[in-house]
């Protein structure tokens, strides 16, 4: 049966946000009740740098009597989520960095003033995430859930005085035989499974 042609089934996201919290924190049952208060909204991003990439990677079986592949299989699968903060925070810094310390500075002679020290993590001390990223468009709504999640990616910034410097997220989703590596929730009736066939 052909698919028919639904315009309401384009999506356009009006509105996208991202959540961090420790992994194993409540995760979000459904599209649109209240997200859990543990998960942290990181604020402000960028209008364009929101993406979620999936990136599985398949081996091919060659034979001499074809000049196509005659078996193909998947060996890994890899995803990762991509954004830019625009909110400079202590905590958006140790999600883009991966971890690390905040730790309050005294500031000789003077009184009521404070200062802060981030640190980095050290090899071996980057923390894994959970991670929500959540999409409106009108009266749809889709949450990515992803249960594990880690910063692995070098942090560039650019300090340029013609625009605002962002803090690039780049994050790699985590596995594990026991749960999935991430999914989808959403109200949207076109994910509806189809009605089972009627018997005659």
């Amino acid at each position: 049966m052909a698919a028919e042609t639904n315009s309401n089934e384009i999506v356009i996201p009006s509105l996208t946000r991202i959540y961090l919290a420790p992994v194993g924190t409540t995760a979000p049952t459904d599209a649109t009740s209240a997200m859990p208060a543990a998960l942290r909204d990181c604020g402000l991003t960028t209008e364009d740098s929101l993406k979620f990439n999936s990136e599985p990677n398949f081996e091919q079986v060659r034979s001499a009597q074809s000049s196509y592949p005659t078996r193909t299989f998947q060996t890994t699968d890899a995803a990762t989520i991509e954004v830019d903060l625009q909110q400079w925070s202590g905590e958006n810094f140790r999600a883009v960095y991966g971890g690390g310390e905040i730790t309050e500075v005294t500031v000789s002679g003077q009184t009521g003033v404070k200062h802060y020290k981030f640190s980095p993590p050290k090899i071996g001390g980057r923390t894994e995430v959970m991670a929500v990223i959540e999409v409106v468009d009108g009266g749809k709504h889709y949450r990515y859930v992803f249960p594990r999640a880690m910063q692995m990616e070098g942090v560039s910034k650019d300090l340029a005085k013609t625009k605002e410097a962002v803090l690039p997220l780049r994050l790699a989703v985590q596995g594990g035989d026991d749960l999935d590596a991430w999914y989808l929730l959403t109200d949207d009736p076109a994910f509806a499974p189809p009605a089972p066939p009627t018997t005659p």
